[in-house]
């Protein structure tokens, strides 16, 4: 379901709720049949930057519209509604399919799995529709996969913004994986005396 961006964002801190791009492994990010390696990384920025199209985007190879984003997350996330800018003339993407904490999908993958969701998709050149997610499926993501099988009928698809609005929660994974690491103690860093020096035994 798309929704309108119907409120000033003067008024309302759009900036804020579309935050979570400052938690996007962006080093990580890749795209399947991207004509410039790299450019995907472009396409993820603050919100009040999502109409800046005349630097770098995303564009498939000619010819061939079909594109795959790979976001992985430096936290689990919460997402509740995705916003996108594409390009004119029907460069745009039509459809979009989300696969979620799932790695190394390639487009066979995409085309044969059952996506979490998937929408169909406006021209949304002013950046003023957001598609909203099914939450409670949308909990405790590492990373989202976006499948763009096609677009409006142009030679190729363009992407000029992808934003995702909702939470990240407190941790990041590698502060999490030290924590259980030290709730769960290695026994060689916790020997009995016993052990170490044949004074006590060890407590039954």
């Amino acid at each position: 379901m798309a929704c309108m961006h119907d409120h000033s964002c003067e008024e309302h801190n759009c900036s804020s709720d579309w935050s979570l791009y400052k938690h996007i492994d962006l080093s990580k990010v890749s795209a399947l049949n991207e004509s410039v390696p790299g450019s995907v990384k472009s396409i993820f920025k603050a919100w009040e930057q999502r109409l800046e199209t005349s630097g770098d985007h995303l564009e498939s190879n000619d010819d061939d519209p079909e594109l795959l984003v790979f976001i992985p997350f430096t936290a689990d996330v919460k997402i509740k509604s995705i916003s996108l800018v594409g390009g004119a003339e029907g460069t745009s993407p039509s459809k979009m399919r989300a696969f979620i904490n799932q790695e190394g999908i390639d487009f066979s993958d995409a085309q044969n799995m059952q996506p979490v969701q998937e929408w169909e998709l406006a021209e949304n050149l002013q950046g003023v529709l957001e598609y909203q997610t099914r939450y409670s499926k949308f909990q405790s993501v590492a990373n989202l996969t976006l499948h763009f099988p096609n677009n409006f009928g142009g030679d190729t698809t363009r992407i000029y913004f992808i934003g995702l609005r909702g939470e990240a929660t407190q941790l990041k994974r590698d502060v999490v994986a030290t924590i259980v690491y030290e709730v769960m103690p290695n026994p060689s860093d916790h020997k009995t005396k016993s052990e170490s020096s044949g004074g006590f035994s060890p407590v039954e």
